[in-house]
């Protein structure tokens, strides 16, 4: 499993590999463009090479790229529709050129409207997406669950990757938080082992391509989208350890969101843990086989 952390591009791409090395990551997470504005930001080719050399000379061996939070495919409103489609065509582009083994997408919200005709303007919002991009897979990511957000469910996220048109790039991105807030509980093997069963039968574990490890500050079942740091919520050291020992996402990159240290994000230190309790995880499975 390569574990990392999001960490930001600030100063030109090939900062986010530096700032990677810095944590001890082999695997990083960015956003392509602020996370607070529509506008995307342009690399140049020497940035884009620049990144590609870095990256080359490091232990880094996936970067994943996260859209924007202002997006929202599902909108009733067609002009923010519009400007979700036309910024996540541009990280997938981004994500093509950079080599990016997924772009990371919160589906979007239904707000208060029908969740089944949400789940179709996603749908169709993803589907054009992907016809405007080449090769960079689409990874939708599991929520919390709170309001219409769409995703809460395995069930839910394979009505989306249908909806979607089920394209061999359309995939998922399971975040440890998200699943545990929206009721999974996977702080022991037998939970993740459903859940990973669930996964097979509705969606195909080859859909998973990609992990967000964070811990959760709410109790099962919240349905609160609250990161808490690793070892320090509701999953604790063991529930993350878990999560991190299924089998199935053993050649998968993981990355931190958590607040961390003064709220900088996840620092050298946590990505040690993470990978400290893998390692204990796959040894307890190891015992009880």
């Amino acid at each position: 499993m390569l574990i990392g952390a999001h960490v930001s591009p600030a100063g030109g791409l090939a900062k986010a590999i530096e700032r990677g090395l810095e944590r001890g990551c082999r695997a990083i997470q960015i956003f392509n463009q602020s996370p607070r504005m529509w506008k995307p930001t342009v690399y140049r080719e020497e940035d884009v090479s620049a990144f590609a050399e870095a990256m080359a000379d490091s232990p880094i061996d996936a970067v994943l790229i996260h859209a924007v939070y202002l997006l929202n495919c599902a909108s009733e409103d067609p002009d923010i529709r519009a400007k979700s489609l036309t910024s996540l065509t541009h990280s997938l582009r981004v994500g093509q050129r950079i080599g990016a083994c997924g772009v990371v997408l919160h589906p979007g919200s239904a707000k208060t409207g029908n969740v089944k005709a949400a789940i179709a303007r996603a749908g169709e919002t993803i589907a054009e997406a992907l016809a405007d991009s080449e090769g960079c897979p689409l990874l939708l990511e599991n929520t919390a669950g709170a309001g219409g957000t769409l995703g809460r469910s395995i069930e839910e996220l394979a009505e989306l990757l249908e909806a979607g048109g089920g394209a061999e790039r359309l995939g998922v991105c399971l975040d440890s938080c998200h699943l545990f807030a929206s009721g999974y509980d996977i702080r022991g093997s037998a939970g993740v082992d459903e859940l990973v069963g669930q996964i097979s039968q509705k969606i195909g574990l080859a859909r998973v391509g990609a992990l967000h490890l964070n811990d959760s500050q709410t109790p099962l079942g919240s349905n609160r989208d609250r990161h808490a740091n690793i070892g320090e919520g509701e999953l604790g050291e063991q529930g993350c350890a878990e999560f991190l020992a299924a089998p199935e996402f053993e050649n998968l990159p993981c990355v931190l969101e958590t607040p961390g240290e003064k709220r900088s994000g996840p620092g050298r230190e946590e990505v040690a843990l993470a990978v400290a309790l893998r390692e204990r995880g796959v040894a307890e499975r190891a015992q009880d086989s």
